[in-house]
């Protein structure tokens, strides 16, 4: 596609909310995604060093 100007391209043709709305909020769901397996990773390492640490004693 193209556009003639740059209000153009954010109006997408009368669909510029629901592009950028659907976008906006893809975008936000993957971000909270990475936050939450980076936790479940953080949570998993510390909970593997406790049992290591309980197995050795």
């Amino acid at each position: 596609m193209e556009w003639a100007s740059w209000s153009e391209f954010w109006d997408m043709a009368g669909y510029g909310l629901y592009v950028w709305g659907s976008f906006g909020v893809t975008a936000l769901c993957v971000l909270i995604e990475v936050i939450l397996l980076k936790r479940a990773g953080t949570d998993t390492l510390r909970r593997l060093k406790r049992m290591q640490q309980w197995e050795e004693q």
